[in-house]
């Protein structure tokens, strides 16, 4: 069944230098290592000659091959590995076809003698054997079709696989024909955006701008079709939300974008998702939404990934907030950022960090600071303020070295803190003038 693919492995393999360390297959390939290796596999003392301890024998050799980027041995490995198709168990026999689909097309796309026409010919053979995977198969192909910037085929691919049935089992497969559907919207949306840009140069009095809007109008229409059951249903969507959010904005559908995008967020049925609170916030920013609901939005964000990088404009928004409960989390905001490796040298939360610390200490808000070093006080002077780090830091970003030396008083008591920060208030404004260019 699987003779024609067995004859592209043929000729992508190339046999050793040393015939004599190699086993010789009916179609006239050399195996290197394979015989050795299956020899080397036993029990007892006895060598495994059986069917399936031979294809579980090599099964193991294609996924260290793959493993170690040994792309040659893998398919030689793989050639003799097909013969599980004719398993006479019949559970190792039904999942051969996704097995070798998934073990093959990762062999072909990465080994340096294959191209386009052996991986087409691999995946149409497989989609006909492995017909519960055909809707799979598909997609992964479509995609890999785009990867080698062939959307023509890749479309044609998609719109095959689109209308695929197979009896009773297509109910069984709705979310991925949804999947596939959606996958030929983002294709459409990708000539949408194209269009739409041709559009930007034209003169709205043009006459192919008129044509151009009639063709985008149309374009959109599909796309919509496409993507709109998939992202009803339960999942992370990403790409096909933000591209049809992306449409109903440029058409004035303010509300449908932000009921699509609000559900997207809050519809307990989706798993939590960071990115779908970015694009409400993101969607609401541009439409001027009111600071309470920015931070609304945001609020949630920061429960799910507290050192995201929209957590500065999340201080930002607290700290003009007017109610203390805002004013109170947004130092916490910051403390939160500064809490994860990853941000230690994040220079705009350090320079807000000191700022809102001198706002705060010059208010009546001393204790706000104290709650939030109780629980670093153990922790974050060798996190953050180490000899080694303070080397680092100087020699890298100075600003950043002073920023972080203001933080690093905190850690003493109440009263030598508001006297460090007077000395400090008077070096400050010396070394300014001794130093006009120097900011601190």
């Amino acid at each position: 069944m699987m003779s024609d693919f067995g004859e592209e492995l043929t000729k992508l393999a190339v046999a050793e230098d040393n015939p004599e360390t190699s086993v010789l297959s009916k179609t006239g390939m050399h195996f290197p290592w394979l015989h050795k290796h299956v020899e080397a596999v036993v029990t007892g003392g006895k060598k495994r000659k059986d069917f399936a301890q031979t294809t579980s024998a090599c099964l193991s050799f294609i996924q260290e091959a793959l493993l170690k980027h040994q792309w040659q041995q893998a398919a030689e490995y793989m050639h003799s590995y097909l013969q599980t198709l004719e398993d006479s168990d019949t559970d190792k026999r039904q999942a051969a076809p996704e097995i070798i689909w998934k073990l093959g097309s990762e062999i072909l796309f990465y080994h340096p003698k294959s191209n386009v026409e052996t991986f087409n010919s691999f995946a149409d053979r497989m989609k006909n054997i492995g017909v519960l995977n055909y809707l799979k198969i598909s997609l992964q192909h479509a995609l890999y079709l785009l990867h080698h910037g062939m959307l023509d085929d890749a479309n044609r691919n998609l719109s095959k696989a689109e209308t695929w049935r197979y009896g009773e089992k297509s109910s069984s497969q709705e979310v991925l024909i949804n999947l596939v559907q959606a996958y030929k919207g983002l294709l459409q949306y990708y000539t949408w955006t194209r269009k739409k840009m041709e559009l930007s140069k034209l003169d709205e009095d043009d006459y192919a701008y008129a044509a151009k809007t009639r063709t985008m109008l149309s374009q959109s229409c599909k796309t919509s079709t496409n993507i709109c059951a998939l992202v009803k249903t339960p999942g992370v969507w990403d790409p096909f939300v933000k591209s049809y959010v992306e449409m109903l904005e440029f058409y004035g559908d303010q509300d449908g974008a932000r009921e699509m995008l609000t559900n997207y967020a809050y519809d307990e049925k989706f798993p939590s998702n960071p990115n779908a609170h970015v694009y409400l916030y993101e969607f609401l920013k541009r439409e001027k939404a009111p600071r309470a609901k920015l931070i609304s939005v945001l609020k949630i964000l920061h429960e799910i990934v507290p050192s995201h990088t929209l957590m500065l404009e999340f201080h930002t928004l607290l700290r003009k907030s007017d109610t203390e409960e805002h004013q109170k989390l947004g130092l916490s905001v910051l403390f939160e950022v500064l809490d994860f490796a990853g941000c230690n040298k994040n220079i705009t939360a350090w320079k807000y960090l000191a700022k809102y610390l001198k706002q705060i200490l010059v208010g009546s808000h001393h204790e706000w600071v104290e709650e939030e070093w109780k629980s670093r006080r153990n922790w974050w002077p060798a996190f953050h303020f180490s000899f080694f780090w303070a080397k680092s830091d100087w020699k890298a970003d100075t600003d950043l070295a002073c920023c972080k030396y203001f933080r690093y008083i905190l850690k003493q008591d109440h009263e030598t803190l508001k006297k460090k920060i007077k000395r400090m208030k008077k070096s400050v404004k010396k070394y300014t003038i001794v130093n006009p260019g120097v900011h601190t």
